[in-house]
């Protein structure tokens, strides 16, 4: 088997829900060894969100963030247990955690604690709204897609305030989480000395506003929700086909935009002073809109697709889930990978490394399922390598 770019390394996954979860799980993809610490009876929050389940009564929310990792059940207030647990901790190259602040002191978890006892520790933390002033608000995705602003910018003009159709906040802090834990590994590589790695929801949030943090920072003006079209380019959003049905159109500079006016038949749109540069198109949208909606109704979203694609403009139909991964596994992408005879399939890492290529996923672990081995292991010495 090729070398995994995480190999042998140990990571204490002592979150749970989404953000933390996620990040730990992509760290398993790279080949970390994961162990999941969750409390006894209920563990995860997410194993009883559903409705979907699978057969075997396992989550579908629970699976899509835990994969490739061994379970183990540990009531940190029982004295025992705490110790297994410090023990973890001790033993650990990163220890991902979400409690809010404070809250793991009382075990000895907390980063002074486990730093003390293992000063080549990374401790990432997990908050909703940061160690500070906001350390005692509990931090759900919804309500800081609500208070971050984003929920402001998503829907349509005049209309309800719209959150990201997945919990897209947690999934930000996920990648963010594993960014820090990996430049801090590359840091204890150089020092061998641990540090503290801190994400918040809000923050992450915030930082990946981008162009509409930007524009509101240059200019003081709030933006508003404009739908699916882009506050500084035009045309980049959905239009109506024949039947209504709706093309996603992505034009990213003027060559695109006489390729798409070619293809339409219509190449005097690319010298109309109107259209002829972005921020003309911008200014004029509506009459854009309407001239370009008037030649796409000729035709469906899937027949504009073949032949703007043809000519390199940017384009596409608005899939459904079924139809994305469909269009993933035509395109060779391998989107989904199985993990076992009736559980659910896991959807691929993203990730592609030529030398160290991500693991094959294992099915996450039912609450406790390597508990016996883990506290055997955790009881003896410390070189001893896991079971």
């Amino acid at each position: 088997m090729p070398a995994r770019a995480l190999e042998g390394l140990l990571v204490a996954d002592f979150s749970r829900v989404l953000a933390g979860p996620l990040a730990a799980a992509t760290l398993a993809d790279l080949g970390a060894e994961v162990i999941k610490v969750e409390r006894p009876g209920t563990g995860d929050d997410t194993r009883a969100w559903g409705p979907p389940f699978a057969a075997d009564g396992t989550a579908a929310y629970f699976d899509a963030a835990n994969r490739s990792k061994r379970g183990l059940a540990l009531d940190l207030g029982d004295p025992d247990d705490a110790a297994a647990a410090r023990e973890l901790a001790r033993r650990a190259d990163v220890l991902i955690e979400n409690f809010r602040p404070g809250s793991l002191a009382r075990y000895g978890l907390d980063h002074t604690a486990t730093r003390a006892a293992n000063p080549g520790l990374v401790h990432c933390t997990i908050t909703g709204f940061g160690s500070g002033a906001g350390a005692g608000l509990p931090g759900y995705d919804f309500v800081v897609q609500a208070v971050g602003g984003l929920m402001s910018i998503t829907g349509e003009p005049g209309g309800t305030p719209l959150k990201a159709g997945v919990a897209l906040v947690d999934v930000l802090t996920a990648k963010d989480a594993a960014t820090g834990i990996l430049a801090a590994l590359h840091h204890r590589g150089r020092t061998g000395q641990g540090q503290l790695v801190e994400v918040n929801l809000l923050s992450s949030l915030l930082g990946s506003l981008v162009n509409q943090a930007s524009g509101h920072l240059a200019t003081g003006r709030d933006p508003g929700p404009m739908g699916n079209r882009h506050p500084s380019i035009a045309p980049y959003e959905t239009l109506a086909c024949r039947d209504g049905q709706l093309l996603a159109v992505a034009v990213g500079n003027d060559r695109q935009f006489r390729a798409l006016a070619e293809t339409l038949g219509a190449p005097e749109l690319a010298d109309d002073v109107r259209f002829a540069r972005n921020q003309d198109r911008v200014q004029n949208r509506t009459d854009l809109i309407k001239a370009l909606e008037n030649r796409l109704s000729a035709d469906t979203p899937r027949g504009w697709t073949e032949r703007l694609t043809a000519t390199s403009v940017p384009c596409g139909p608005v899939n459904s889930l079924s139809e994305a991964l469909e269009l993933a596994e035509r395109l060779g992408l391998a989107p989904v990978s199985p993990v076992g005879e009736g559980r659910i399939p896991q959807v691929a890492s993203p990730l592609r490394l030529s030398a160290t290529p991500v693991t094959q996923p294992s099915a996450p672990p039912r609450l406790d399922e390597h508990g016996t081995p883990l506290r055997t292991w955790l009881s003896g010495p410390a070189d001893q390598p896991l079971p």
